[in-house]
């Protein structure tokens, strides 16, 4: 299976999707315990949450598991968050704290450095080429990380988590008013919000992101519970809650690519 899917659209737009995918090949499969096997930390259903939300947007989609190799961490196995638990690069737990992997089956650095070669980096060029692409045709593009996360993980964070997380990395990653315009639109959808909270934006969003030079980075992580009928298997998305949901994410898309004609006015 091909690391990375690509749908290419001419708009200014990128939805990132790193951890949507479920596949993991059979000598890793092997060797993760059945908790492991359940593949709980999935981004379930998102690529169906965003799916027609916008004519001619670019979608990159990694295919294979977090497990295998987490696509929105630093490649170097930087922490995202000094002093907070998280997972790693190639996670040997999971976001309850709990093993993966049967004892003393762990990836070794070889086997991390490895998975980072045929999965990490395949995801990554893809994205880099989508942006220097759309930036041929654009003078600014927005890549929007989209995720989605089970909404109480004490492991992770206290209490339960918002259903909206807006991640900019504290300010840094996109125009100021993107960052504003799409607060305001979550501020009154009736969803709870909050920007910049548990989760400012992974590895991907502040890692691309560039706005002084056109290139706005946003990552939006999505309380399960939000769209999902309960946050366990089988992972059943609730149309109900998700057309609720859907007309906010296409507002906030639909801003963004205003935001980037105007630009291109001016």
């Amino acid at each position: 299976m091909h690391p990375v899917e690509i749908k290419r659209g001419k708009g200014p737009i990128i939805l990132g999707m790193p951890h949507t995918g479920t596949f993991v090949p059979d000598d890793v499969m092997d060797r993760l315990n059945d908790q492991g096997r359940k593949l709980t930390d999935t981004d379930w259903h998102i690529d169906q949450l965003y799916d027609g939300l916008l004519d001619d947007v670019t979608i990159v989609r990694a295919t294979f598991s977090r497990y295998v190799i987490d696509a929105n961490r630093d490649p170097k196995g930087v922490s995202l968050y000094p002093g907070q638990n998280t997972t790693t690069l190639c996670p040997t737990t999971d976001f309850e704290g709990e093993p993966i992997y049967f004892a003393g089956e762990e990836p070794t650095k070889g086997e991390v450095e490895e998975r980072r070669m045929h999965f990490h980096a395949p995801y990554h060029q893809a994205l880099a080429d989508e942006i220097a692409r759309l930036k041929q045709l654009h003078a600014d593009v927005v890549l929007y990380d989209c995720h989605s996360i089970r909404s109480i993980l004490p492991f992770l964070f206290e209490g339960t988590l918002p259903d909206l997380n807006l991640g900019t990395n504290e300010g840094t990653t996109c125009a100021p008013e993107i960052e504003q315009q799409a607060l305001q639109i979550c501020a009154r959808s009736g969803f709870e919000t909050v920007l910049n909270g548990r989760f400012k934006g992974g590895w991907t969003t502040r890692h691309y992101a560039d706005p002084n030079h056109g290139v706005h980075a946003f990552q939006m992580e999505t309380a399960q519970s939000a769209y999902l009928t309960n946050e366990q298997a089988p992972w059943t998305y609730d149309e109900t809650k998700a057309n609720k949901l859907r007309p906010v994410l296409k507002t906030i898309l639909t801003m963004m690519t205003d935001f980037c004609a105007a630009n291109a006015r001016t």
